[in-house]
């Protein structure tokens, strides 16, 4: 069994109340974790820690935050602390799929992208490194998607605001390496996520094989491998890594 070191470390995952969110906090949380999980909508938020409490036990935190205001950013990165006196790991998971044409995507569209996509981002990580700081050193991992690395066309604003966020993490792994806080990027492709199943017009196993069509391994990502490697990319066995981008995408992308 390949030993993580997670046990006890304080962990923040955004976005955490449905899909690969969850899947990542259930999978820190098993490996024995402090885990704050934080999403909009409270019932849906409520029913999710509710579960991962009877799934995986452990210390669980779980606030309503939308991520794209300051001031919840602030109050929920205090209420941890509060509870736990620190952070040692950060998941920045929120986000949502926008993908059109140039000219369907108005300011209105551009800015509420940014503030979700990479002002979250920004803010969360401004609020953390202080306090890895103080803890000797750190974990971050930002989601972001492939198109961040190779746009499509029509995929905007998304694969603009995920070029910001890989380009975030490179430019904080290289200024906090010395501080020992690693931070890292996993480029998604298509997964198993609750946004991808709301798209489902009929039955969801059947929509799973449709989109896979697309991914040269014939199948869909799982949550749980997702979970899976991000919960490695935070430990102590990924030690020597940091800077980096990991796709997590069945090889689709065109680049590595």
């Amino acid at each position: 069994m390949l030993e993580l070191g997670l046990s006890g470390k304080v962990a923040i995952v955004t976005g955490g109340s449905e899909g690969l969110g969850r899947a990542t906090a259930e999978r820190l949380l098993r490996e024995g974790a402090k885990v704050a999980v934080c999403a909009r909508r409270k019932d849906v938020l409520e029913r999710a820690a509710d579960e991962l409490r009877r799934a995986a036990g452990g210390a669980l935190l779980a606030r309503p935050a939308d991520v794209t205001r300051a001031e919840d950013v602030e109050g929920f990165v205090a209420a941890v602390v509060a509870e736990w006196g620190g952070v040692d790991i950060l998941v920045n998971n929120a986000g949502t799929s926008a993908a059109a044409g140039f000219g369907q995507v108005d300011d209105r569209a551009w800015q509420t992208d940014w503030d979700l996509k990479l002002m979250a981002a920004v803010r969360f990580c401004r609020l953390v490194i202080p306090l890895m700081k103080q803890r000797g050193g750190g974990s971050i991992v930002n989601v972001t998607t492939v198109g961040g690395k190779a746009p499509a066309p029509r995929s905007l604003p998304t694969s603009v605001t995920r070029a910001a966020g890989i380009n975030l993490t490179k430019s904080l792994a290289g200024e906090y390496a010395a501080d020992r806080i690693r931070v890292n990027t996993v480029c998604l492709g298509l997964a198993k996520s609750a946004q991808l199943a709301r798209r489902a017009t009929g039955d969801l196993e059947a929509h799973w094989k449709e989109v896979a069509r697309r991914v040269p391994l014939g199948r869909i990502g799982e949550a749980n491998e997702f979970a899976d490697l991000v919960a490695f990319l935070v430990s102590e066995r990924a030690g020597y890594i940091t800077g980096t981008s990991v796709n997590f995408d069945g090889g689709m992308s065109a680049v590595v």
